[in-house]
């Protein structure tokens, strides 16, 4: 079996310290998702920080990501700011916070390669129009690992990955290596805070274990 290739740094990836002001908007608006609940109250910069991995984890080649549960867009805002050749999808099923993730696509300036959507993951999966759909699918979590994986699994084309964000360091392992190979996928490959699966060429997924 070929091992998955990890990524390298993309010449396109844009550093924050090149666009203070807008690193200002990010921040105000990730500091309304704590006030909204939609975020943990741990300092914004570790925030941000944490999501940068998942832009240093898609693959240089990718093009359409989806960021499932997005939340506050985390890491979904972060990783359009510095991936600017990137079309991203923003996910969640809260319609208060779909509409709060409107406003900050908005008031970055992300309106033209950025769009967000209000429904279930499942029903979304269920959807021919994106089923197999993206190149990337990421999240912070969707509950039960195993079910991060399922739902991301429908959404993912063949080649693509999903990458999905690491329980603290020195927590056990919470991928089992049957149901992972089952899905058609390869991984874990973790990359600092993020962990990512490649599918399989074959693009075989068995059964279910949902």
């Amino acid at each position: 079996m070929t091992e998955p290739e990890i990524p390298s740094a993309h010449s396109s990836v844009s550093s924050f310290t090149n666009d203070p002001a807008r690193l200002r908007v990010l921040e105000r608006i990730l500091r309304e998702g704590q006030r909204t609940g939609a975020l943990s109250a741990v300092p914004v910069s570790e925030i941000i920080n944490h999501a940068q991995w998942f832009t240093k984890a898609i693959p240089a080649t990718a093009h359409l990501a989806v960021d499932l549960g997005s939340g506050a867009g985390v890491p979904g805002l972060i990783v359009a700011i510095q991936r600017p050749d990137l079309e991203l999808v923003l996910v969640d099923r809260r319609a208060g916070r779909t509409d709060n993730l409107l406003r900050a696509v908005i008031a970055l300036n992300l309106a033209d390669r950025v769009s967000v959507r209000c429904c279930e993951i499942e029903d979304m999966a269920r959807d021919s129009t994106w089923a197999k759909h993206f190149d990337v699918v990421m999240s912070r979590g969707l509950g039960p690992a195993v079910k991060t994986l399922n739902l991301s699994r429908e959404l993912v084309k063949q080649g693509g990955v999903i990458i999905v964000s690491e329980p603290p360091p020195g927590s056990p392992s919470r991928w089992n290596a049957q149901q992972v190979s089952a899905l058609g996928l390869e991984g874990p490959i973790v990359l600092g805070a993020v962990a990512m699966f490649h599918v399989k060429h074959s693009d075989a997924q068995n059964d279910d274990f949902g």
